[in-house]
Formats: C-alpha cells, sequence, structure tokens
C-alpha cells in the first residue's frame, strides 16, 4: 500500500492488470444500467464502496492522512475521478452511446494531459510540467482528434448513440478523470490508498446523492445487476481505483495517462466477444489513428 514500496514483479505488472480492470468499467456499465438509473447504481456503489473500505481500515489499521488540507484535496480529486467521470461515463451509456465509442473518447485523457503540462512548463509553472507542446505534439494532437471525428461523425443523428447528452456526457468524464489527475499529481501527498479511496468516494456520494432526484427508474433486482454491483466494488474500485491512485503517485501525470490509450481497443474486443458491438473498418481506422496521435504526444513528452 505503500507509493514507495520497492520494484518487483506485482509493481511491474501494475500498468497491465490497471489496463484490464479499467477496461471493464465500461462493460459493466452495459450488464448494469438495464436494471437501475445510472446515478443511483453509482451512489449504491460508491457506499458499498466506503463500508468495504472501512472495514479493510479497521482491520489493517491504516492511518488517515493528516491535516484538513489533504483532506479537502483528496475530496476534490474524488468528485473529479468518481461523480464527474464514472457519472458522465454511465449517464452516456445508459442513453445509448456504446462501451466501445465511450472509452475512445475518454481515451484522449492523455492528449489533454500532455497539453497541459507542457502548457505549464511554457508559462513557467510547476516542476511536475514535462516539457512544452512541439510540432510533434500538435501533429499527435490533430490525428487523435482525427481518429476520434472519424469514428464519432457518422453516428450523429436520428436514433444515433451520439447525441447531445451522451457527447456531452462523455466530454464531461473526459476533462473530469483528466483534471482529477492532475490535480493529484500536483496537491494530494503521499497517503494510505485505503484511508485516501475512503475520503475520496465520500466526496462522490455527497455530491452524487442530490442527483438522484432527477431519476425516477426503479432498480430491478436480479442477478446482472447483482454480479454488475459486485464486481464494480471488490474489483473496479477496491482494485481499479487503487491502481490508478497508487500509479499517479508514483509516476509522471502524462506517463500514467498514457495507459489509458490502450483502454479502447481492449475495451472495444471486449464489447465485441460480449455484446456483439460491431467492430467496423471505420472503428478499427479510427482507433488505430487516435492510438498513433496519442503515442505521439506521450513518446515527445516523455523524451522531454
Amino acid at each position: 500500500m505503500n507509493p514507495k514500496m520497492p520494484e518487483g514483479a506485482l509493481v511491474r505488472a501494475m500498468p497491465t492488470v490497471f489496463v484490464l480492470i479499467w477496461s471493464t468499467g465500461f462493460i459493466v456499465a452495459k450488464f448494469g444500467l438495464p436494471y437501475a438509473p445510472p446515478l443511483t447504481f453509482l451512489a449504491m456503489r460508491y457506499a458499498l464502496s466506503i463500508a468495504c473500505f472501512l472495514i479493510w481500515i479497521a482491520l489493517a489499521r491504516a492511518a488517515w492522512p493528516r491535516g484538513g488540507q489533504q483532506w479537502l484535496h483528496l475530496a476534490v480529486t474524488g468528485v473529479l475521478m468518481h461523480a464527474g467521470y464514472l457519472g458522465g461515463v454511465w449517464v452516456a451509456v445508459k442513453h445509448g452511446m456504446g462501451s466501445g465509442l465511450a472509452a475512445l473518447i475518454v481515451g484522449l485523457q492523455p492528449v489533454l494531459t500532455a497539453l497541459w503540462v507542457s502548457g505549464t512548463h511554457a508559462t513557467g509553472g510547476t516542476a511536475q510540467a514535462e516539457g512544452r507542446v512541439t510540432p510533434r505534439q500538435w501533429a499527435g494532437l490533430v490525428l487523435g482528434l482525427g481518429g476520434l471525428l472519424l469514428v464519432v461523425a457518422r453516428k450523429f443523428g436520428t436514433g444515433s448513440e451520439v447525441t447531445a447528452l451522451t457527447l456531452g456526457s462523455a466530454v464531461l468524464a473526459l476533462f473530469s478523470i483528466t483534471a482529477g489527475t492532475l490535480y493529484q499529481k500536483r496537491f494530494v501527498q503521499f497517503a494510505d490508498v485505503r484511508t485516501a479511496n475512503a475520503i475520496q468516494l465520500t466526496a462522490a456520494l455527497l455530491v452524487t446523492l442530490p442527483l438522484l432526484l432527477f431519476e425516477h427508474e426503479a432498480v430491478v433486482w436480479n442477478r446482472d445487476f447483482l454480479g454488475a454491483m459486485a464486481w464494480s466494488v471488490l474489483v473496479l474500485t477496491l482494485g481499479g481505483s487503487s491502481l490508478l491512485y497508487l500509479l499517479i503517485q508514483r509516476g509522471a501525470a502524462t506517463a500514467v495517462t498514457s495507459l489509458l490509450y490502450l483502454v479502447p481497443p481492449t475495451t472495444a474486443m471486449m464489447a465485441w466477444a460480449l455484446f456483439d458491438e460491431p467492430i467496423t473498418t471505420v472503428t478499427l481506422a479510427g482507433t488505430a489513428l487516435t492510438a498513433l496521435g496519442v503515442s505521439l504526444v506521450i513518446r515527445q513528452a516523455k523524451a522531454a
């Protein structure tokens, strides 16, 4: 649980495990959302996850962060990386956006992160910035956005999976996870991952609860719903969110977010196998173009 733990096989495997776990988040949304409104599902997930973390914290006697300022910083990251990011993705998927397309949109996070840290460097910002935006990075940005438009543009129209609501929700998720990652790297000090997650999830729950007044769909309790909830709590939150927290604390923001460009193709493969979501030539071309664009940005940022 210590972000300064010695390197080993388990630590080296963390990025791969994180990508695989994170990709299932879009799949779980597809399983769980037919039986519950999105924010209601997430509020239940947050509450159950908090309970699990509190039990874990009590058994392990994990230390809580010291000082109200760190609690506030963790609360801000919780609102952004849980309430904003997950809320946006789940609302988009609930209202018809495919899992692969949702993953592709939020998969542009590395591009935004590299742009931010480069801009911070150019204006004399913090030491964590990793370099300015070079012509090669601009080329990567154009390629990445071109790939996204290639996939999204053909899906506009009546009955399409891309509407103002779904696209707006996915873009909100993209900006929330990007801002949350940068904020955590900048302001959150090293802390036990269990207590940090408990604080983040509590903040996300408090922000989400008032929004439940706008949801009127009833929860259908069945095997698929319970399975999706169990996976969301035990694997995605206790596992995936904890891994993301540790990865951000251990590495540079751009290097960590570069992992997320691997999520869209992984999710697309899972969605094809489980839901028979089509993988067309255009989808493959758009995904490949986005991955190429992001890789150009990330490689340049790492080199800098």
